[in-house]
């Protein structure tokens, strides 16, 4: 395995308590959207917002399920079942309640979003899990739950019609846990936009590949 990269010493780590924020933000903003709007795409996603929060739910419950056996798999997931329920739609472990309606959706998504917080606060900071950009530790992974939130949030956001801004110095941790060459001088958000293909930046095109470096970073 080859060496942790160096943090500087103005990179905070991201946390438990940054994820957490992200998750209650989320859910804040989507409990505002209006009963009609589920069935419109999320941005340009080919799924349907409804399909859109049980992708993210689903990814927050897998990064959780990576950390929670005693010995982490490192070459593969814990083997769940994913599948999708029309073709074209996203293949997950956890799927919402259509009975539930919208309220009940988005408490599949709170909940998933805690199994995710509890795990980062009390996995070992050794521990390491696989991901399919690469092996990860707990802040790793807190740090792609936390990209996973806001931008699939944005996502959601264009098809509810919902204003949706993170906080700043939210945005700047997790830049600089997972995308450490994205550009530093510009505004956190619309770069954290540009780094997940969803933006262009002062001048640099919209992003056709991109992933994140999710390395345990040494401190």
């Amino acid at each position: 395995m080859s060496a942790p990269a160096e943090i500087g010493p103005s990179q905070s780590p991201v946390t438990a308590d940054d994820l957490d924020l992200a998750v209650r933000l989320a859910v804040a903003a989507l409990r505002e959207a209006p009963q009609a709007a589920w069935r419109r795409k999320a941005g340009a996603l080919e799924w349907d917002c409804w399909e859109t929060v049980e992708h993210l739910s689903d990814d927050l419950f897998a990064y959780a399920a990576q950390l929670g056996p005693r010995t982490p798999p490192l070459d593969g997931e814990v083997p769940f079942v994913w599948e999708s329920r029309r073709p074209g739609g996203p293949a997950n472990a956890v799927h919402a309640s259509r009975a539930a309606g919208p309220a009940g959706l988005v408490q599949v998504l709170e909940a998933c979003g805690a199994l995710l917080v509890a795990m980062v606060r009390t996995a070992p900071p050794q521990t390491r899990a696989h991901h399919v950009f690469g092996v990860s530790d707990p802040e790793g992974f807190a740090a792609m739950g936390i990209v996973e939130t806001l931008v699939h949030t944005h996502d959601l956001a264009q098809g509810l019609g919902l204003e949706w801004s993170p906080p700043d110095d939210l945005c700047a941790r997790v830049l600089a846990r997972l995308f450490p060459r994205a550009p530093s001088s510009t505004d956190p958000w619309p770069t954290l936009l540009w780094a997940t293909g969803r933006g262009e930046l002062r001048g640099r095109p919209r992003l056709t590949a991109w992933r994140w470096d999710g390395t345990p970073r040494a401190r």
